[in-house]
């Protein structure tokens, strides 16, 4: 399985990014992705994750409004979509995919990562 991200980059605080994430290497159908991010200094956290058919997405409380996850028809793909940006959203953003069909929120939950894209907001 191998995960690839793009789309990271410099925003200046209330621009918007939208990064994505392509999985290779086996059917996903049955599979739920997510997004973490880890700030500098911090541990990787959760971000955003969404279910295998895609219709429901979950997020974390400080993203929820500003942030939307979404599954493409294949369901190999996910993206994020990031509005109103701030300066403690500047983090590595991982993709991660799980065996299993329901989201979770843990980092341990999720069995394949990519590599990692970076997204820095200006002040």
């Amino acid at each position: 399985v191998h995960l690839t991200e793009s789309g990271g980059g410099v925003v200046q605080t209330g621009g918007s990014l939208k990064l994505s994430c392509a999985a290779s290497g086996r059917p996903f159908n049955d599979y739920a992705m997510a997004w973490f991010r880890q700030p500098p200094g911090k541990a990787r956290e959760f971000v955003a994750a969404i279910d295998d058919e895609g219709t429901r997405p979950v997020y974390a409380d400080s993203e929820k409004g500003r942030f939307t996850i979404s599954r493409g028809g294949v369901r190999n793909t996910i993206s994020l979509e990031m509005n109103s940006l701030k300066p403690e959203d500047t983090a590595v953003y991982f993709c991660a995919i799980r065996t299993g069909a329901k989201t979770e929120y843990a980092v341990t939950s999720y069995d394949y990562w990519g590599q990692g894209t970076q997204v820095t907001v200006s002040a």
